[in-house]
């Protein structure tokens, strides 16, 4: 049986092939652009077709080794066979909000972006068992001095290793800050923290590496393993004057407090959905900002940070917050829809203790629920009565209908 098991291993790590993957991001901060290159280089493995996300307001000037189509938003790549060929595009980088404040944004001495822009999705055609071997580079405009993304360094130390287990093509997803940037490093277990903002910008780098050092033990104890990386990225206005997650990284406004008045943190608030990665399926988008903000109190509380009594607060300040919902349903929560989400999110806490005698929390839900990636309140019910035995009473509420 071993040696039949080694076999069948073997076999399944001779089938997955490599191609290499370089993407070179060149920051033109006169033309308010990036200019992006996406090379492809056939190992025993190959990319075949790549049709790419490119909404022609944004990527422009797009050209190719091989056969490049476009059709309205999509691009069409195919590559030349036999040996590296290249994708060359601009991408308009500035990009406001609703309410002014920009979610990305380049100057002469700096620029903030999201990889996941950068680098469009993209439906990909490769050889049976292919997986893309990713690094990432950038040419700095004279003056810039610092670049730092969610990913870690190369052994070169000029690149970065871009690797996604969920995907075999792999993208450089997550926020990404480049120029005249200050950066403050810790290594904390077995998580690089790396907090960057523009120099100038009031950017409180060590408060919050401080915070990680009590919070980050909670984050794991609650949740498992930490990703290798995490990159906080903060910059004053007229940056957007909230939090943005992202994959392996985060976006907080300088002026954010790492503890609000009210007892909840923004920061915490953002890095749990940027470690859970959980979302709400359609209607339950209060699955994902209720756990967030629960545990941006809760959190806070294990580590020290929050002292019992002012988390009890924190708690009745919601508790008031979202006495006036009746349904949390809807494709958006937020105030207090969320404030009511995190209410009941406290009583399933304490009906799954109760249940399970002290041996199971809500923290053990959300693990199971990880996985999932898109959660229903069909699910949360499951996994939950997996845990005790039985339906969940607390999530037989009107509030769910």
């Amino acid at each position: 049986m071993l040696a039949a098991g080694l076999l069948l291993f073997a076999a399944g790590a001779a089938a997955r092939t490599e191609y290499g993957v370089d993407y070179t991001v060149q920051f033109l901060p006169k033309a308010g652009q990036a200019q992006v290159s996406i090379a492809i280089t056939p190992g025993e493995g190959s990319a075949r077709e790549l049709r790419l996300a490119m909404p022609a307001d944004r990527y422009t000037q797009v050209t190719g080794d091989g056969q490049v189509e476009r059709r309205g938003d999509t691009v069409t790549w195919t590559p030349l066979r036999d040996k590296t060929s290249r994708l060359r595009y601009r991408y308009r980088i500035d990009h406001q909000r609703r309410d002014g404040g920009y979610d990305a944004r380049i100057t002469d001495d700096w620029a903030i972006v999201r990889g996941d822009d950068l680098v469009p999705s993209a439906r990909v055609r490769a050889s049976k068992g292919a997986d893309s071997k990713v690094r990432l580079r950038f040419v700095l405009p004279k003056g810039w001095t610092n670049v730092d993304t969610p990913f870690l360094r190369a052994r070169d130390g000029k690149s970065f290793v871009v690797v996604n287990a969920d995907r075999s093509f792999d993208r450089p997803v997550g926020w990404i800050i480049a120029g005249a940037v200050g950066t403050r490093r810790e290594i904390l277990g077995d998580t690089e923290i790396s907090v960057a903002g523009p120099k100038g910008d009031v950017i409180r780098r060590n408060d919050m590496l401080a915070f990680f050092n009590n919070l980050v033990p909670e984050f794991k104890r609650a949740f498992g393993d930490l990703p290798p990386k995490l990159l906080i990225v903060s910059a004053g206005d007229p940056m957007w004057r909230g939090g943005l997650s992202g994959p392996r990284s985060l976006f907080l406004h300088a002026d954010r407090p790492l503890i609000s008045e009210n007892g909840t943190s923004t920061l915490t608030h953002e890095l749990t959905h940027v470690i859970t990665r959980i979302r709400g399926a359609d209607g339950d988008d209060w699955i994902a900002e209720g756990l967030a903000e629960f545990y941006s109190i809760e959190l806070l509380r294990r580590a020290d940070l929050l002292s019992d009594a002012r988390a009890d607060k924190a708690q009745e300040w919601m508790a008031r917050h979202g006495r006036g919902i009746k349904t949390l349903s809807g494709d958006r929560s937020h105030g207090p829809r969320t404030a009511r989400a995190v209410q009941l999110f406290r009583e399933l806490d304490a009906e799954v203790r109760a249940r399970s005698k002290g041996r199971r929390s809500l923290d053990d839900v959300v693990r199971a629920l990880i996985p999932l990636r898109e959660v229903s309140r069909e699910d949360l019910r499951e996994q939950v009565q997996k845990l005790t035995g039985a339906p969940s009473a607390v999530l037989a509420t009107p509030l769910l209908d």
